[in-house]
């Protein structure tokens, strides 16, 4: 079957154009890290250290459990990772024994730290050059549900449309926000193609909408074939190779 010639391209971020696994590691130690010596400081200065550390009475896994019953909880904010990690922050906090406005207050901060954390993502030394290149010939588009604050990153000036899923309650594999992207970069989904490392999140949504879908799989295993109009990579330096054989 002879596909229509690619028109726009969208593209995950996390673990796609990065590695996020230290990244992640790092914002989530460091920003509870910072709250723990932060929060400890001002209870200092204000004669509350009876109150003890935050960390040492509310471990990290106490506040990781805390968001996972919160997702539970409101199933249409699963995905909003930045309300459910700050609303956790201000039930624990609250707990430890802060008035409700400290306890927001330090969520708030705490979360400002994680912001920046989140940030320190490294692209892989292809991605800049490969997404200048291909600006020059395709829209692009970005679809993440992790709460990276793109618009922080120089990278972000590549794309014409950014696509936070989880913010819009539509995390990956709802449709929606892949219709979204299609729609305000011009494109029909069978003359876009769809990258990402996610075969549940990235690969399948992309093919149901009429897509066609870059898997960057990297040495995952995948025994089936793989359906029509999806094409396996190794990593995402390969993908100007697939598209000029696709367009040959």
């Amino acid at each position: 079957m002879t596909r229509p010639r690619l028109q726009a391209l969208t593209f995950d971020l996390d673990d796609t154009l990065w590695d996020n696994r230290g990244v992640m590691t790092r914002t989530e130690e460091g920003h509870y890290g910072w709250l723990d010596t932060a929060l400890a400081e001002w209870l200092a200065e204000r004669g509350e250290q009876h109150l003890g550390r935050f960390a040492e009475r509310v471990p990290l896994p106490h506040y990781q459990a805390r968001r996972q019953a919160l997702a539970e909880r409101h199933p249409l904010r699963r995905g909003d990772f930045t309300w459910i990690r700050e609303q956790a922050l201000a039930s624990l906090l609250k707990e430890f024994g802060l008035p409700h406005e400290a306890a927001w207050h330090w969520a708030t901060r705490a979360m400002e730290r994680f912001h920046d954390l989140r940030l320190r993502v490294s692209p892989y030394p292809e991605v800049e050059p490969m997404l200048s290149e291909l600006g020059t010939r395709y829209r692009l588009g970005s679809i993440t549900n992790g709460n990276l604050d793109f618009d922080r990153l120089p990278l972000r000036r590549h794309f014409a449309v950014a696509i936070a899923a989880g913010e819009m309650h539509a995390p990956k594999p709802d449709p929606r926000p892949f219709l979204m992207a299609l729609a305000k970069l011009g494109a029909s989904p069978a003359r876009a193609m769809h990258i990402g490392d996610s075969w549940k999140e990235d690969v399948l949504p992309a093919i149901r909408l009429g897509m066609q879908a870059a898997w960057v799989a990297g040495d995952t295993p995948h025994g089936a074939p793989l359906p029509e109009g999806v094409h396996r990579l190794g990593h995402i330096r390969e993908l100007p190779a697939l598209l000029e054989k696709l367009e040959s």
